[in-house]
């Protein structure tokens, strides 16, 4: 057997050691020697920190030596984060629109009344308005109800196509999601046929936000326009409105605009619905669950039955 093993292993040996392939090792040597002390110096030793150390123990002053050593700052008691208001979270002193207005007429006592009380109370907004034109001087209030009113249009215009960034330059971060509010999965057809009356300012603010250099500033614009609106739902039917039917509408915007801020634009911001105002109707696919039908309950009463005598 061992015969057998070595006449096989046998012409192994008898090779040539120029047929053998050379074995090498693999070592951490650089292969030019020269410049071994220069490569030397390229480590710097450093010591690490005890991540395993108990801090409680240790003095303040040594834990003030580390973290300089470390050049670490000291930690803060209270926490700094930066933020940005662009957007007041209501309206303030909003107004109140008199009761009928578009309907009743001008004679009748209840709008006498009313105009009188508006009249006190139209000192107020002549100083907001100088306020206004303190940081924009070439705010006209005539001048910005037409452009109030192509913001308005072009805020609707944005909502029934569902341009989501371009809505977003005409309505502040209060009012986005007021708008976008049940319109997923719907479609909007909205036109805005002509206005049945000029539009006008009626009412104006301004505030101060944690600092009195943070000014805000609202104007509240009243539109009498007649429409058109209908909605679709992702069937495709029509669930509320018409694009047949044109409706007049009364509104009250209010829109805002940061005084502070050197490239503030005017946005809609709130929209003022008066106690007086009808309900909006219902959509088509509404339905009233009808009260559930009263249980009748017999009670059976039981009849006495006579005592039998003992006999």
């Amino acid at each position: 057997m061992a015969n057998s093993i070595l006449s096989k292993i046998g012409p192994i040996w008898k090779l040539s050691s120029s047929t053998l392939i050379p074995l090498r090792t693999t070592t951490n040597k650089h292969y030019n020697p020269k410049y071994k002390k220069h490569r030397k110096m390229k480590f710097l030793k450093i010591d690490l920190p005890d991540m395993n150390e108990d801090e409680s123990k240790i003095s303040p002053e040594k834990m003030r030596q580390k973290m300089k050593e470390r050049g670490l700052m000291p930690p803060r008691p209270w926490m700094e984060r930066p933020f940005y208001i662009s957007a007041t979270g209501g309206v303030f002193e909003g107004y109140i629109p008199p009761e009928g207005d578009g309907k009743a007429s001008l004679v009748s006592t209840t709008r006498a009344k009313q105009a009188v009380q508006l009249l006190e109370k139209k000192s107020k907004s002549m100083m907001a308005i100088r306020k206004i034109k303190s940081f924009d001087e070439d705010f006209d209030a005539k001048d910005f109800a037409q452009e109030a009113q192509r913001i308005y249009i072009n805020a609707h215009e944005s909502l029934a196509n569902n341009d989501k960034y371009a809505l977003r330059k005409y309505v502040t971060e209060k009012a986005y999601p007021e708008f976008r509010h049940n319109s997923h999965l719907k479609t909007i057809r909205w036109k805005f046929l002509d206005s049945l009356e000029p539009p006008r300012v009626v009412h104006a603010r301004c505030t101060d936000i944690i600092s009195k250099d943070n000014i805000f500033g609202q104007v509240t614009v009243r539109f009498h326009t007649r429409q058109q609106l209908a909605v679709y739902d992702r069937f495709g039917r029509l669930i509320h409105g018409s694009e047949i039917i044109a409706k007049d509408v009364l509104e009250y915007i209010v829109f805002e605009k940061h005084l502070s801020n050197l490239y503030g634009t005017w946005r809609i911001h709130d929209k003022i619905i008066p106690d007086w105002a009808p309900p909006k109707d219902p959509s088509k696919l509404t339905r009233v669950r009808p009260p559930p039908e009263p249980v009748v309950v017999q009670v059976q009463e039981e009849k006495e039955q006579p005592a039998i005598a003992d006999k």
